[in-house]
């Protein structure tokens, strides 16, 4: 099906050419025809299917007629996706597909300038689109309100019920105008009992559409198995980026200390990498993930923070360094690759500390995934490992004592060098005192103080 086969305005079409799109994915055929005809839309479909778009087109010819319900503080459209990887993607595309039609698009998330976001909230937006938490926050501000919002749309609904989202994603629907007067789409990897409750609670009847194949996986992803020594991991990985040097590789580990030892050792044997974890910092984060975008950056490695929500053209190769131990994160970790009908390939090493959650990925995902030999010559043995980032060095501790730990006072060798030399030279009782008149007398003797603490003594 063509974009051109469906009621979409002039303007709308205007942004699809521009984004390049010309025939609709699966998901885009089955949801806008129910979407543009005004019906809630409650989809299961796999990553990197094109619904995205999907909703974007959707949403943004129906605000080209229905008419506006008045200025206010609501914004015509809110959009919660539950990480800002998502959030920034989400509005790039917004941008690129609306921009002729002239809507006001406005992402909101953590870690970037927050009185500027409320400024721009405030001048009153089209579209909104944010995490959970930062629009609550501006919401309880009331820097806008919901009760005059027409489109909602959920992305990812399964993740907001992984990370503990969904009170917050609740606090907001019940605050926006009844199911009956806003259209609401919902999108999902998974539509569990916990995701069609709340469908049944917040939407109107919606139109389920479910997109799953029998192969839960991308089918033009080839995927391979290593079955590796965790000592040997490392010169495993190192073989197989040098075996295809032009790829674009996306690793994944499962901690955070993991991730930043795989940036190491791979910057020290000549192979650009950057990590990206929960607790990198915002502009470091979209400045990594633009480089990485761009081509500029070969490798990221990541945990799985960067599994979802990250639309990037042109990954090559996902690399689980780590077999996630989570089943539905394999799935959501490879398909960061072969995405819009390119080919991919998914790598996993497979050691003695996770290999014990291999069964439940290929029961989940209906498949054997394939076991490749490893030889010898497969791993590199003459790598560098890397060496630990330079923190910055501790005030050097000066003792009070002989050694670490004594607090003495007058005992450290630091005291006794700074104290004059005893003059030999002077009579008993003269004070120690270079300099002192030779008819001084004998010096002062120390005033002493009743102790309060000795028994019998009144202060």
């Amino acid at each position: 099906m063509r974009f051109e086969e469906l009621n979409i305005p002039d303007k709308i079409m205007e942004g699809i050419r521009a984004a390049g799109f010309t025939e609709c994915t699966p998901v885009q055929a089955r949801t806008l025809p129910e979407a543009l005809s005004g019906k809630d839309i409650a989809a299961q479909a796999q990553t990197g299917t094109g619904k995205t778009a999907a909703f974007l087109i959707a949403v943004f010819s129906r605000m080209l007629q229905v008419p506006q319900p008045g200025h206010g503080p609501s914004p015509r459209a809110l959009v919660i996706a539950p990480t800002r990887e998502l959030v920034s993607q989400i509005a790039a595309e917004a941008k690129l597909l609306g921009g002729p039609a002239g809507f006001r698009i406005l992402p909101v998330f953590g870690g970037i300038d927050y009185l500027k976001q409320r400024d721009d909230i405030a001048k009153g937006v089209d579209m909104l689109i944010g995490t959970p938490g930062r629009l609550i926050d501006y919401l309880k501000q009331k820097v806008y309100s919901l009760r005059k919002t027409q489109f909602l749309v959920i992305d990812e609904a399964d993740r907001m019920f992984d990370m503990g989202f969904i009170a917050d994603l609740r606090f907001m629907l019940r605050r926006m105008s009844s199911y009956e007067n806003r259209q609401s789409m919902l999108f999902s990897a998974t539509l569990s009992h916990r995701v069609h409750e709340l469908c049944y609670e917040h939407m109107n009847l919606p139109v389920q559409i479910s997109l799953t194949p029998e192969n839960i996986t991308v089918e033009q992803i080839k995927q391979e198995l290593y079955h590796v020594g965790k000592s040997e991991k490392l010169g495993l990985l190192l073989g197989i980026i040098r075996r295809e040097p032009e790829g674009r590789y996306l690793i994944f580990c499962n901690t955070k200390a993991a991730v930043e030892r795989i940036e190491l050792f791979l910057n020290a044997n000549g192979l650009a990498a950057s990590p990206i974890t929960g607790d990198l910092d915002q502009r470091k984060r979209m400045k990594v993930l633009s480089q990485f975008k761009e081509g500029t950056l070969p490798i990221l490695v990541a945990t799985d923070v960067a599994s979802r929500g990250l639309h990037i053209d042109g990954v090559t190769h996902v690399i689980n360094y780590d077999l996630p131990q989570d089943r539905e994160d394999y799935v959501h970790r490879i398909g960061r690759t072969a995405r819009a009908g390119a080919a991919g390939m998914a790598i996993s090493l497979a050691c003695e500390e996770y290999v014990h959650s291999l069964p439940d990925i290929e029961e989940y995902i209906r498949q054997k995934i394939p076991v490749m030999p490893l030889t010898d010559e497969m791993i590199v043995t003459d790598y560098r490992r890397g060496r630990p980032r330079s923190r910055i060095a501790a005030p050097e501790k000066r003792y009070h004592g002989d050694k670490p730990g004594s607090h003495a006072k007058g005992r450290g060798p630091h005291r006794q060098e700074s104290r004059p030399p005893r003059r030999k030279d002077r009579p008993a009782g003269m004070g120690n005192t270079p300099g002192r008149p030779e008819n001084a007398g004998p010096s002062r003797p120390k005033r002493r103080y009743p102790s309060k603490n000795k028994p019998g003594i009144k202060p």
